[in-house]
């Protein structure tokens, strides 16, 4: 409902000539040793706590799609933080060097978990951030670490994966998942077998939790992001109608989760 009543606040400064603003600012924080720098976004305008939204980024590193989808959930009335799983400044477009950062939260879960933990308790931290209505999305990698933070237990109403990797060495942990869960998932992504969908169907199952999947036809791997065709890698591409489709159901499901 306040999700709602945010809306209504915003259309009607709007109309009477006082824009949404948008502010962005660039967060340092640490996990450990580890000096990171996450990228937060809310409405200005909006007065008092609101739901959190944290967002993880692909695989390349907390780049400019990651913040701009940060600020699209600003616009919504959410105060986004798109968190930093590499380190300050560690971003990239070589597939080989995107592959091996991935790759360390891959082969360590707990310490993946540990890292998204660390920008989650600073989104947790923010003054306009109500700690108790919280939720999760990511992109490709960040799908991965988002389903990885709920399997491990993390307080969150709920998680969103946008073609993200489906498989966990540790089913059994999904009994620890305390929100809901929503895949938006490609159904031409040749980087999901069929083995890996049932399994993670399987795991829903059997720890009975609240979770939806849904398939968008035609749409390969990174069917959000715009840029994704230009790394050059086969099965990876860009698809409108899934992107906008996926938004909307993330959108649907933020209205559930949030009540």
């Amino acid at each position: 409902m306040k999700t709602i009543l945010g809306g209504l606040i915003m259309s009607v400064l709007i109309a009477t000539g006082v824009q949404a603003e948008v502010r962005t600012e660039r967060i340092e924080y640490r996990h450990g040793d580890t000096l990171l720098e996450g990228y937060l976004a809310y409405d200005d305008t909006m007065t008092g706590k609101r739901p959190g939204v944290l967002v993880v980024h692909e695989w390349w590193g907390l780049n400019d799609y990651a913040k701009q989808r940060t600020e699209q959930l600003a616009r919504l009335g959410y105060v986004a933080f798109a968190l930093d799983m590499y380190g300050k400044g560690k971003v990239t477009t070589d597939p080989k060097v995107a592959g091996e950062w991935a790759g360390n939260f891959r082969s360590d879960r707990p310490l993946g978990r540990a890292r998204a933990a660390a920008g989650l308790a600073v989104l947790k931290s923010r003054p306009q951030v109500d700690p108790a209505r919280i939720a999760a999305i990511g992109y490709c990698f960040g799908g991965t670490v988002v389903l990885e933070m709920a399997r491990g237990g993390a307080d969150l109403k709920g998680v969103v994966s946008f073609h993200g990797g489906l498989a966990t060495p540790n089913p059994a942990d999904a009994r620890n998942i305390k929100g809901k869960v929503l895949v938006l998932h490609g159904a031409d992504d040749p980087f999901e077998s069929s083995a890996e969908i049932a399994a993670f169907q399987e795991e829903m199952r059997q720890a009975k939790v609240d979770w939806q999947m849904v398939y968008y036809g035609g749409a390969v791997h990174s069917f959000t992001n715009r840029e994704s065709g230009k790394a050059g890698i086969k099965g990876v591409g860009y698809n409108e109608a899934a992107d906008h489709r996926s938004w909307l159901a993330m959108r649907d499901f933020f209205n559930e989760v949030f009540k």
